[in-house]
């Protein structure tokens, strides 16, 4: 018998929050034919029909006003239980099958196993109707309902940074059982869940959008330099696309403060060197955090500093600088390091 996690939220009703099996990751959208969907039990949970020439749009639901509690929002409902203690992340990127391909949310994320508390019996058709219940009372809608295409469940075995195995527990067991997916779209973000029963259990996970938060500050060239005469090295916390090598716009200066620094000395050398935290897979980190040391190197090139002076190396999750069981330590150890060189 698994553990009970108590996790009570006031919403309308009472619901159930819960999970299966964990896998590996996936990748970007992908577009393929919805299977039909299964009969709703409600006209306010309907899905609607997907078109091949009219991909589903979450701005395309009403805006919903409804009271909510703390996040996640859906408490289970009586005789229900997590089997185990909720994962919940600050910020990461889910996909969601909309019927008709991966939509990649990113922001907070809930996900857990569900189970019949000690005693009781499990019932995927009372999980389900407890959770429309809920989402229709929050002014959510139902988007898709039935089994997700063969296809987009191996996308999601081959997400980025082991999602599929990080969140196993809400993901549910997709690969053999329907699943449910509902969208409440708010004025400021949308709240997007995943509901996958079958005969003893399910996963439930829910997400909500919202922005990334900028924590990094700009090192200006001086300090730059300071850091180095004293260390011999100093950590830049560059910014890059979610799992990709693209320095984001609000990473610029920073890179430019480090040019400046190049041209004030001409004899400096710098290794950039690039880490990630330990989430996901080793090998795939480390291709990351070479591909990232990589284009800071050809954005310093790109501004007139000679190759010559440069080398760059990927280390992954390895020499982390603070502790990877928190999000503010995950956010330290994924960094960017400019050593110099004799």
């Amino acid at each position: 018998m698994h553990k009970t996690v108590a996790t009570t939220l006031f919403v309308a009703i009472s619901l159930g929050l819960g999970a299966c099996k964990k896998q590996d990751q996936t990748a970007p959208n992908i577009h393929a034919t919805p299977p039909a969907a299964a009969a709703a039990s409600t006209q306010d949970s309907t899905p609607p029909k997907a078109s091949a020439s009219k991909a589903f749009e979450p701005s395309s639901l009403p805006v919903s006003s409804a009271p909510l509690g703390a996040f996640p929002y859906i408490a289970l409902p009586s005789g229900y239980v997590t089997g185990s203690t909720p994962d919940v992340t600050g910020f990461d990127q889910v996909p969601f099958w909309t019927g008709d391909r991966l939509e990649p949310v990113e922001g907070q994320v809930w996900s857990a196993h569900i189970s019949a508390a000690e005693g009781q019996t499990f019932s995927d058709l009372e999980l389900q109707r407890n959770i429309e219940s809920v989402v229709s009372s929050l002014g959510g809608k139902k988007i898709f309902d039935g089994k997700i295409p063969e296809e987009a469940t191996q996308k999601i075995k081959e997400w980025p940074r082991d999602l599929a195995l990080k969140y196993n527990s809400g993901l549910g067991d997709i690969w053999n059982n329907a699943t449910q997916v509902f969208v409440v779209r708010r004025a400021d973000r949308n709240i997007w869940i995943h509901l996958c029963s079958y005969q003893f259990g399910g996963g439930l996970l829910i997400a909500e959008t919202k922005p990334l938060k900028v924590t990094a500050g700009l090192l200006p060239a001086s300090e730059l330099k300071s850091q180095i005469d004293k260390t011999g090295k100093v950590a830049l916390h560059v910014n890059f696309a979610t799992d990709k090598t693209e320095i984001l716009p609000d990473s610029r200066p920073q890179i430019e403060q480090v040019v400046q620094l190049l041209k004030q000395d001409a004899s400096l050398k710098l290794a950039v060197n690039g880490y990630t935290d330990n989430t996901g897979d080793p090998a795939h980190n480390k291709t990351l955090s070479d591909g990232r040391a990589k284009a800071v190197v050809v954005a310093l090139t790109a501004q007139g500093i000679d190759a010559a002076r440069l080398s760059s190396a990927g280390f992954g999750d390895a020499d982390p600088v603070a502790n990877n069981a928190t999000e503010d330590g995950r956010s330290q150890n994924r960094r960017v390091e400019l050593v110099k060189q004799q």
